[in-house]
């Protein structure tokens, strides 16, 4: 009799029920499949999904984690791409590169105004994406589009777990991170608890991480020899070792910096990262100079070339800010016009907390790093960082086993 019959099938189901049933058969649950939403608008929503991607997989919950490009998703509806061949989070990005961001309150107001008129086609492209092939839980790490993701989501799988998990130190209402809706919301500040509480509906689960997402490898142990390391790299292991750091493309603010800490030399080294910035990073090597630096492009080294810093000079972005105060160091950054609007709570999170110094603007540097390396303001700034004990990668997928299960 072949097995395709009819009958066949009946036959093996009758034999398969009257075997006992195992203990696999009994225990057996079928594993959650998570989609986590990012875009490339700033290299921090893809760091975060990517770092919870592994996270989870490293506690072994055999769950199946997709990353999901929204942009890829949104293509056809993204205007700046019809219109210049760029995509909107290109043009984001090159803005950030470039350092244009005077007044860009307004573009994030016109951005908003764009996104709500083209919120019904965001929302028929993510629905009909995930009818293809629907996970059981969507986990988003972008702003912006909060209210079209849960309402495309709630119509494929109603009433099904929809996630944020907020990468900025806080909100910036209205319609950035959070909206009024029945949601799980992971915040990593006091300040953003406060605001989900707010804004989320009655039934929401709001809970507090102890900072923001980084990726599992600035928790793996450093057994370099710090003062080798250095001198391996031209540096005195003697000195006092700044880093800059603006991000992974790095920022044209970074020579007039280290210009104008020229007179730090013998007393301050650097070490400076271009990130995929080339053409910084070969301005850097040909750049004149009584410093002591050591120049680096792309790396995935940052924990090890913190773990040789005493302090970092960099943008007051949320990534950077919490991988250096994880690392036990001070910061300088600086809050002004051209300061993205969401990013100006980072700011005053440095000033709220004493974790490091806030200037206008650049200009004033050498003024700052002379006031950060008075020994006991560096001491103190370094206690208040090292006691923030920031572990949210791992936090959140052992809140989601609870919240799942």
């Amino acid at each position: 009799m072949h097995y395709k019959t009819i009958k066949g099938r009946r036959i093996i189901r009758e034999i398969a029920n009257s075997l006992p049933a195992n203990r696999y058969t009994k225990t057996c649950k079928p594993l959650m499949k998570i989609d986590i939403i990012y875009f490339d608008a700033g290299g921090g929503h893809r760091a975060a999904a990517t770092a919870l991607e592994l996270a989870i997989a490293q506690r072994g919950l055999g769950w199946t984690v997709r990353l999901v490009h929204l942009q890829e998703v949104l293509d056809k509806i993204d205007i700046f791409r019809q219109v210049f061949r760029l995509r909107l989070e290109d043009v984001y990005n090159l803005l950030l590169r470039k350092g244009w961001t005077l007044g860009s309150g307004f573009m994030l107001k016109v951005m908003h105004f764009l996104i709500r008129l083209y919120h019904p086609l965001q929302v028929w492209l993510l629905k009909k994406h995930w009818e293809k092939d629907p996970p059981d839980v969507v986990l988003s790490v972008v702003p912006n589009f909060d209210r079209a993701l849960y309402q495309a989501w709630q119509q494929v799988k109603p009433g099904a777990p929809y996630v944020t998990v907020i990468t900025d130190l806080a909100d910036f209402p209205p319609h950035f991170w959070l909206e009024a809706q029945k949601q799980i919301v992971f915040c990593g500040t006091a300040k953003a608890e406060a605001q989900a509480k707010e804004i989320l509906l009655p039934g929401s689960t709001i809970i507090r991480t102890s900072g923001m997402v980084l990726h599992p490898r600035f928790y793996e142990p450093i057994t370099a020899d710090r003062a080798a390391e250095l001198t391996q790299r031209g540096l005195d292991p003697a000195l006092p070792t700044g880093i800059i750091l603006f991000g992974g493309y790095g920022s044209s603010v970074m020579p007039s910096i280290i210009e104008r800490l020229a007179g730090f030399a013998g007393r301050v080294q650097f070490i400076v990262i271009c990130g995929k910035n080339e053409k910084l990073r070969q301005k850097f090597l040909n750049l004149e100079t009584p410093l002591k630096l050591h120049i680096e492009g792309f790396t995935k080294q940052v924990p090890l070339f913190m773990h040789l810093s005493d302090f970092m000079i960099g943008k007051p972005g949320p990534g950077s800010i919490s991988e250096a105060l994880h690392m036990k160091l001070p910061v300088i950054v600086e809050r002004n016009a051209f300061t993205l609007p969401q990013e100006r709570y980072n700011a005053d999170f440095v000033k709220e907390y004493e974790v490091g110094l806030v200037l206008d603007n650049f200009q004033g540097i050498a003024a700052a790093v002379d006031e950060l390396l008075v020994p006991a303001n560096l001491a103190r700034f370094q206690a208040n960082a090292a006691a923030m004990r920031n572990r949210a990668v791992f936090e959140i997928p052992a809140e989601l086993e609870k919240l799942l299960s």
